[in-house]
């Protein structure tokens, strides 16, 4: 137990070291667009960001979702056939959809109203920046099942930062009539030579994996069966504050709505810290998925990791968050209570367990869906009663309560279908039985 602490102390603080520190500049970064550009284009930003990150996840039809849990499962079994083919697949799934998109995605983005209008006003730009994302989806989901996270999560953590920084001072004193615009292209440009740069170290890791392994019929369908609900799963947990903020651009005015996204993004960055602790321990979950004893552990281990993670970071932003705000503006100092309460929906996170993983490996990956449904009838149903009445904290709570409530119902789902309980409460048992056993 203590060499797993260690490993998923150790990889995970690096991973999220560089999260921080990535995401520091991005902050950073936002601030100066709200402070040169003014807050309302720090909104569109905002909306262009979730537009693309939303629509990315959509490009490989679901196959991004499931690269970690295929390729840990065929790194385990050692079969490199069905992983070059898996390979193939997603990628040729990018390609065909992004044609598509290129061809139906302009008369369809004026259907979503002002934010789908916002996206048209800088189409070419919106697309390669999808379009590079997903790339970057598909390779971070595929080099972290290949058990070389850092290789996964620095194109998104250290480069795009970077990026950033470098779009903003090009448009700044290169274009100073118009921006915004050329910071959307430099950004999206730079960010493609990333994504193929990643994709091109993702091609030599898996070579150094024979094209070894019996090849099993029905594969194919396995792969489209675990694709669809993944989806749903990414966009429902990774992507829900890009939806929020999409369902919200109706509620609230731009620059409210910046405020919003600022704190989300502080909820993403401190939200990373709990995924990269599930993500050191996913690929290991494979190799005791027929021990059960084994696997209860090692799930305890990480929820718990997880959880002294996440009351962690609460502090931190309770503590920190109001003055991080102020460097947007005065305006920005009304998102302190708020954003601290958003990060309540970490411990929920932490204490009900990876549930989602647990019933995919269990070959029930469609149990997850009435779950999130009820989550996102939460959020559409809090956001129309709160918002209104009360603007930024309502919008926290209806996030909290969503989250909440959809962890509650995946934990369940997991322990009817599965008879495991992947919650925390099985380790915070035993830790107190053993303190009693000392005691005697």
């Amino acid at each position: 137990m203590r060499r797993l602490f260690a490993r998923l102390l150790t990889q995970s603080n690096l991973i999220f070291a560089s999260r921080l520190g990535g995401a520091g500049v991005m902050f950073l970064a936002q601030a100066a667009i709200a402070r040169f550009w003014g807050a309302e284009s720090l909104g569109n930003f905002l909306l262009i960001l979730a537009t693309a990150n939303i629509v990315a996840v959509l490009l490989p039809l679901g196959f991004e979702t499931t690269g970690t849990f295929f390729a840990a499962e065929y790194r385990a079994a050692g079969d490199g056939r069905h992983l070059r083919g898996f390979m193939r697949r997603a990628y040729g799934h990018v390609a065909l959809m992004t044609a598509g998109l290129l061809v139906l995605g302009y008369p369809l983005a004026g259907w979503l109203g002002a934010p789908g209008h916002l996206v048209q006003a800088h189409w070419g730009a919106v697309v390669l920046m999808t379009c590079a994302t997903a790339l970057v989806y598909c390779n971070t989901a595929l080099l972290v099942g290949l058990k070389r996270p850092f290789a996964g999560f620095f194109a998104d953590t250290i480069f795009r930062p970077m990026l950033m920084v470098l779009a903003i001072g090009v448009a700044t004193l290169a274009f100073g009539e118009a921006p915004f615009r050329a910071f959307t292209w430099v950004l999206a440009g730079g960010f493609s030579l990333v994504a193929i740069g990643q994709l091109l170290w993702l091609v030599r890791a898996v070579r150094a994996i024979p094209a070894t392994g019996t090849l099993r019929k029905g594969e194919v369908a396995r792969w489209w069966r675990f694709a669809l609900p993944w989806v749903v799963i990414t966009l429902a947990t990774d992507l829900f504050f890009d939806i929020d903020l999409i369902l919200l651009s109706n509620l609230m005015d731009r620059e409210t709505l910046a405020v919003f996204g600022v704190c989300t993004k502080v909820f993403s960055l401190v939200s990373f810290g709990i995924a990269a602790v599930y993500s050191v321990v996913l690929p290991d979950m494979f190799d005791l998925a027929r021990d059960r004893a084994g696997l209860l552990a090692k799930i305890g281990d990480a929820n718990l990791a997880a959880a002294g993670l996440a009351l962690a970071l609460f502090v931190v932003v309770a503590l920190f968050g109001p003055l991080a705000l102020l460097l947007f503006g005065p305006s920005f100092g009304g998102g302190a209570l708020p954003m601290a309460l958003l990060c309540v929906a970490l411990l929920a996170r932490a204490f009900f367990g990876p549930s989602s993983a647990v019933l995919s490996m269990n070959d029930r990956p469609y149990e997850v869906l009435p779950a999130i449904a009820l989550g996102i009838g939460v959020l559409l149903a809090a956001n129309l009663l709160l918002v209104p009445a009360m603007g930024l904290m309502g919008a926290a709570l209806a996030a909290v309560l969503a989250q909440s409530v959809w962890s509650a119902a995946l934990w369940f789902t997991a322990l009817k279908r599965t008879g495991l309980d992947v919650s925390l409460m099985p380790r915070l048992a035993s830790l107190l039985a053993a303190r009693r056993a000392q005691k005697i």
